[in-house]
């Protein structure tokens, strides 16, 4: 599962310690899996439930399981008794899918801090897309607003693998479309031979590449730097691609998919230094956070 280091400008747990956060979210993940699985094999088939599971039983799971960490408390200790679903494959989605929600908690507050969450991201299937079908040693930033020179800037996804950074833009239509590459200004989308104009997705590409390599180069840090056009739902119709950058259309993208799921590198100390930079170049909006609510959810941080 990738990791959410920022989102947008919001406040982010990983700013405050991106050489402890990465690591722990991996071993609350695997611990609480393993936990996870021994409840589902103890308890009594017709206690399952089909999938998909009600949203308030999901939370229910995430207060009562992965809260007892945030207490140091012990799992004998606490009766646990959600409704889980019937299979395997079932249980590992619903296990996702609370990771999903206590990662936008990561990603939007501090122990002091927080910033106030758009609803629309918890079921952002773009954003689930890129956490819940990458290793966990691949780290994203999502929407990220970066600040140079007293200016926010906008910036494409970033992906930062332990063997280089990948800029994405996602160029998606519905799927009896084909996207046209054109130059650096205007594309074109076909549909029923018909062609209509469309803004380059190179220009924020483009911009984005720029932005990332001006602050990686001012911190002395060299790692590769690969430009992608990402299309789940459609063909792209091309004949080169342009330096550093590749085309990724709907045909080429499981094969590709795989390839980045098969990668089974831990995390990198280089990429975290990379990651550590970009964060320190981020804008961030924040409040703090009321009295009564501090703590409470400091997972793990000083374990």
């Amino acid at each position: 599962m990738g990791q959410l280091i920022k989102l947008e400008n919001y406040i982010s747990r990983y700013q405050r310690d991106i050489l402890h956060y990465p690591r722990q979210f991996i071993r609350l993940k695997q611990d609480n899996w393993k936990r996870l699985l021994d409840l589902w094999h103890n308890q009594p088939k017709q206690n399952r439930i089909e999938a998909p599971l009600e949203d308030t039983n999901r939370a229910a799971l995430f207060d009562k399981f992965f809260g007892i960490f945030n207490k140091k408390e012990v799992i004998e200790d606490q009766p646990i008794e959600p409704l889980l679903p019937q299979n395997e494959e079932q249980l590992k989605q619903y296990f996702l899918d609370s990771l999903y929600h206590f990662q936008l908690n990561w990603s939007s507050t501090t122990l002091h801090e927080m910033s106030f969450l758009d609803r629309s991201y918890q079921e952002d299937l773009t954003l689930k897309y890129f956490l819940q079908r990458f290793p966990d040693s691949f780290l994203f930033m999502y929407q990220p607003v970066f600040k140079l020179k007293n200016a926010t800037v906008d910036a494409d996804i970033i992906m930062i693998t332990p063997f280089e950074v990948n800029i994405i833009k996602l160029v998606e239509y519905p799927s009896n479309r084909t996207v046209i590459p054109g130059d650096d200004r205007t594309w074109f989308i076909e549909e029923n031979n018909v062609r209509s104009k469309m803004l380059s997705p190179m220009l924020s590409l483009k911009r984005s590449d720029k932005i990332v390599k001006s602050i990686l180069n001012h911190e002395g840090l060299d790692i590769p730097i690969h430009k992608i056009i990402l299309s789940r739902t459609n063909a792209i119709d091309f004949d080169l691609e342009p330096f550093q950058t590749t085309y990724i259309d709907k045909d080429a993208h499981e094969e590709w998919l795989q390839k980045q799921r098969a990668y089974t590198s831990p995390l990198k100390h280089q990429q975290l230094k990379v990651a550590d930079a970009l964060l320190a170049y981020s804008d961030t909006v924040a409040v703090n956070r009321p009295e009564w609510e501090q703590g409470e959810d400091d997972e793990f941080y000083h374990s």
